[in-house]
């Protein structure tokens, strides 16, 4: 079969090299899928530039991908949650990446039913994304009633995470290019603030969760406008060592970052509130819960273009310097 692989780590170089290998065979808790779409993400340049050797040093070649939608072709001896033909998606383990390719053999318990009302190319950019806002929300232990600033809503993270919290009972302020206020709106926003006339932090204040995409100076600017002992969930800061032990790292790993994120730690505790950073994790119980709160809402995720695998390097090229209004996609469909 077809693969996409890291060959070597580089840091000015992300090109994927499309090598043919063995098709996985499976093991008893194991389904094989054969796979229809795969997300392309930052994450994916991330590794291929060598920036998360620290978190899981992969061994190379290694095939990349994260995150896959496709349909289940053979089922484990202890497999009874699905069966062949279903379609399903999922963000594959960290220490078993490997979406950008034919197929792929998966644990089942990090699957998750695809709705209905998705295409293959919708589907592929729900798991990473909405695994992301439901895992951040339970580092916050976010409470119905309660208020959340998204920070950048107007991405493809926004354009996920706003209903997800909406769903969950939270008020959502958000933020970004007032082009977008519409839409944004239209999610299920409650307040929108266009960050070119407007700066958020003389507007709110008093807000019990943050959700932080965008960090540099931002990541402080946001803590400026939180409650205390409030949460702030960063996707772009630093790892800190609550991060770092929430993750089950070595204990040296555990020290070195607790040095490295005790800048967002400090500057947590001078504003009063917690800092956390996240690193998204495969989880099948919570994208099934994504996937219910979808099919409720028939939310559509937003797609920027759709490439063939065989352009995977151009998608790539897209996610690293392109700009994007919505999600990068791999279609494996002939």
């Amino acid at each position: 079969m077809k693969a996409a692989q890291h060959i070597s780590y580089k840091k000015n170089n992300i090109k994927l090299t499309i090598a043919e290998i063995a098709k996985p065979k499976i093991k008893s808790n194991q389904v094989l899928i054969k796979v229809k779409a795969a997300g392309v993400n930052p994450l994916d340049n991330m590794i291929s530039r060598g920036e998360v050797k620290m978190i899981v040093p992969y061994k190379l070649p290694q095939t990349a991908g994260n995150e896959l939608v496709g349909v289940v072709e053979e089922v484990g001896a202890n497999v009874n949650t699905f069966i062949v033909k279903d379609r399903v998606f999922c963000r594959l383990p960290l220490n078993n990446i490997g979406a950008f390719a034919e197929y792929v053999a998966v644990d089942a318990d990090v699957l998750a039913k695809v709705p209905a009302y998705l295409t293959d190319e919708e589907a592929a950019a729900v798991p990473l994304t909405a695994l992301t806002i439901i895992q951040a929300l339970d580092l916050m232990n976010a409470k119905k009633g309660k208020t959340i600033f998204i920070s950048g809503g107007t991405g493809g993270v926004g354009g996920m995470a706003i209903p997800i919290a909406k769903a969950k009972g939270l008020t959502v302020i958000t933020n970004g290019d007032g082009e977008n206020a519409k839409r944004v709106l239209e999610l299920g926003a409650d307040q929108f603030i266009d960050y070119k006339k407007e700066d958020y932090t003389q507007i709110i204040s008093n807000i019990d969760y943050v959700l932080d995409t965008l960090g540099g100076a931002e990541t402080e600017k946001q803590m400026s406008i939180m409650k205390k002992g409030g949460q702030l969930v960063s996707l772009r800061a630093m790892p800190n060592g609550a991060f770092a032990k929430r993750m089950n790292l070595p204990k040296w790993k555990q020290v070195l970052f607790g040095l490295v994120g005790s800048k967002f730690d400090k500057m947590a505790a001078s504003y009063g509130v917690n800092y956390h950073f996240i690193f998204v994790e495969s989880n099948g119980k919570q994208l099934q819960e994504v996937a219910d709160i979808f099919s409720k809402l028939e939310i559509k995720p937003s797609i920027d273009t759709i490439y063939p695998f065989e352009e995977v390097n151009v998608a790539l090229e897209k996610v690293a310097y392109g700009r994007s209004r919505g999600k990068t996609v791999l279609s494996f469909k002939k």
